[in-house]
Formats: structure tokens, sequence, C-alpha cells
């Protein structure tokens, strides 16, 4: 069974779809219908899975249909909804400031049906945005949605180059923002270089700290804890520090405690 996944717009969750009689290549656009509206986005995945992973797929994620490959029509209607956006866009905020709501708009979407926007804002904490819900709606005369994102979200509709040099990788090519957290940092022995250099544009955490996390989660699980008592070639000596990459530890030894020594892991208990 082929499945693929479909992205309606820089922020929210893709959309998981069956496919069996388009012939699909990446960047395809697509019209979905789901359970409020009629949809088109973008092909950003596609996998051939067995059946009882599809049910486990179905449990946690609803399955949308496909109405069809969008035409050239459809993408020029799409293009014409979404010059909209700017206006809606200074729309909203007027009646934000009017409400006097401590919320940030980020962006607005528009369905392919034209009869849903869904406005993505920023903010501290809860807000109770029930009144501007009805002024859009009086104003727009659609089906409208708030939804609340992340400052990490913010960074990944906005774009920017990392420190690294290229495009972040929110922007570029990753699906899900997925957790991370102090003791990544902590794991792959950077957190040392301070909140400034370790974190991205979003100001949080740099998203490239979970890449390698397994593999380091799989070295440290080899070492002996700090602080824990090993033999090594020079005498016994307690573990002072972990070197994950290079393998080795560092003893300070019981006969000689100013001696701190660094040992390979395959050196001890011998």
């Amino acid at each position: 069974m082929k499945v693929i996944e479909i992205q309606f717009n820089m922020w929210d969750k893709p959309a998981i779809c069956i496919i069996s009689e388009f012939e699909i290549k990446k960047d395809d656009f697509f019209v979905i219908q789901t359970p409020t509206s009629l949809e088109m986005g973008k092909l950003i995945g596609q996998a051939e899975i067995e059946q009882n992973v599809f049910d486990e797929l179905s449990l946690n994620n609803e399955i949308y249909s496909i109405i069809r490959k969008a035409s050239l029509q459809d993408l020029e209607k799409m293009e014409a909804i979404n010059k909209k956006k700017e206006e809606a866009m200074e729309v909203c905020k007027t009646l934000i400031e009017k409400n006097f709501l401590p919320m940030k708009l980020v962006d607005v979407y528009f369905s392919f049906d034209d009869k849903k926007i869904v406005f993505a804002f920023i903010a501290d904490g809860r807000i109770d945005f029930r009144q501007l819900v009805k002024d859009l709606t009086r104003h727009f005369q659609r089906n409208i949605r708030l939804q609340q994102l992340g400052v990490r979200d913010e960074a990944k509709i906005n774009g920017d180059v990392g420190s690294c040099g290229i495009v972040q990788c929110c922007k570029s090519y990753l699906k899900v923002l997925g957790n991370v957290n102090a003791e990544q940092a902590e794991l792959q022995q950077v957190s040392h270089r301070g909140a400034e250099r370790l974190s991205g544009i979003c100001g949080r955490l740099k998203c490239c700290l979970r890449y390698e996390n397994d593999l380091y989660k799989e070295l440290a699980e080899k070492f002996p804890a700090v602080g824990s008592q090993v033999k090594t070639p020079r005498g016994k000596g307690e573990v002072t520090e972990w070197h994950i990459l290079k393998q080795s530890v560092n003893v300070k030894l019981s006969e000689d405690a100013d001696n701190i020594v660094e040992v390979p892991l395959e050196s001890l208990g011998k």
C-alpha cells in the first residue's frame, strides 16, 4: 500500500493520504478532501507500507481522500486566493489591537475552496480569542480558526540562514519539529559552549542537536558512571569525565589524587 504526505502550509501537520492510480513525483500538488474543507497541498513524502503498519498509522492520524492531482487551473486559483493573505493579515492585526490581545500574528492560510481561513499566532500562555473569532467571522464571512504556534514554528515560516551558513533545516526540509532539550546538549558534551552558540534563530536549542543524539546514546551505554571506581593500567581510580567520541574517560588515580589520566575504554579493568 502506498501512502503520501501532503503539506498544506509550513506550520501544520502533514496530511496522510492513500494513493494508487496517480503517477506522482516530488513537489506535485494535490486537491484533498478533509471533513471541513477542500484543500490543496504539496507532496513532501511517500512510502510503501504493510497493512498492519497502515492500521497503526490510522489510529493516531486521520487519513484523507485525494480528489485529483492539481491542474494548472487549480494552481492559478490557489495563487489568486493567496493574494488575499496580506490584506487578511492587516485586518486581523487591527482586530487584535482592538481587542487588546497579547499575541503576534505570524501567518494566514486559506483553504482551497476559500471557505476557511486559519490565522496562526504566537503568544506567551493561553489567549481568550473568542471575541476575535467573532469579529473575524463577521468581517470575512467564512469559517475562522486560530492556531497557536511556538517560536520555532515562526522561524520555520520566515526562514533564514543558520550559523552553519545554509538555510535553516526547519525551513528547508524538516517536516516535523521534534523535541530538543538540554539533556541532548549535555550528552553531546557541548553544553559548555553557552546558550548563545547552541541557540538557533528562534532562540531555542538548535534542531541539529537531535541528529546525532541516538549515536551518542548508543556510545554512552559503554561508559562507567562518573564517580565510579575503575581499574586502569596505572592503578585504581575514580572516573571524572567522559570523552564519548574518543571512547575514553578521565580517571583520578587513587594513589595520586592530583594525577588525572585519560584511559581508553578498552583498557579499563585490565
